[in-house]
């Protein structure tokens, strides 16, 4: 069996501390006065692990919040249903947008789908702490509007290619945490760990990076606690 790469403990271990506060888009505020939850957006490239990675914060963040989800696929809730067949929530906390067009379409320029799923959620099952909104699967350009979401984790992974950071994209160098997944398959699919962490801090600077692999004890441990810190900064 191939020996599994280390991974730098820098990338794959250390969150800002000081996040500062969450970038609001939209009012802060719902229509009654009390503050509606933290948004965060999970875009990607098809297959890079993101309905995994939502189930896993889903799992960790349960019992300690209150949260739901929103999925989106072009013409199916198959995500949405991967969700509840996991039971990584209760089914009514999981709902689903049916984009019709590419995923970015409905994250970025006409949003109003994804806001009223989020709006239902909150009357239906709120109040909530936290939503997280996964896009469909798209490319390096997905981004989320500002007015849907508060910040945004962009999830690409290993089997893609080591090149994938040195390119770019709005995606990989202006998300707010950039996740590299699958850090178990680098030996088997030839990506140099190493490389797409040089790359990585290249194009993002001081914004961080997590390698991560759902498949070892740490799992989605990492971005979690990213996750909590904005909370902090949100409720702060």
């Amino acid at each position: 069996m191939p020996r599994l790469p280390e991974v730098p403990r820098m990338h794959r271990d250390h969150i800002d501390p000081h996040p500062g506060p969450a970038v609001m888009g939209a009012d802060a505020r719902r229509p009654d006065g009390t503050r509606r939850a933290l948004r965060i957006g999970l875009g990607g490239p098809v297959g890079s692990g993101k309905t995994a990675t939502v189930a896993a914060l889903c799992r960790a963040l349960r019992d300690e919040v209150s949260l739901a989800v929103v999925t989106n696929d072009i013409y199916t809730r198959e995500d949405a249903e991967y969700l509840r067949r996991e039971a990584v929530l209760p089914p009514e906390r999981i709902t689903a947008v049916e984009t019709g067009a590419c995923p970015h379409t409905a994250i970025r320029d006409d949003i109003s789908a994804n806001l009223e799923a989020v709006e239902d959620l909150e009357d239906a099952v709120g109040p909530l702490d936290l939503v997280l909104v996964e896009s469909g699967g798209d490319n390096l350009t997905a981004t989320f509007s500002k007015g849907l979401v508060d910040a945004q984790i962009f999830v690409i992974d290993v089997a893609g290619g080591d090149d994938i950071p040195r390119k770019g994209g709005p995606g990989v160098t202006t998300a707010d945490l950039l996740v590299v997944n699958k850090t178990d398959l680098a030996p088997y699919v030839g990506s140099d760990l190493g490389r797409m962490a040089v790359d990585a801090k290249a194009q993002r600077a001081d914004l961080p990076v997590v390698f991560q692999s759902l498949r070892e004890d740490e799992g989605v441990a990492a971005v979690a606690s990213w996750v909590r810190q904005r909370l902090a900064a949100w409720a702060a």
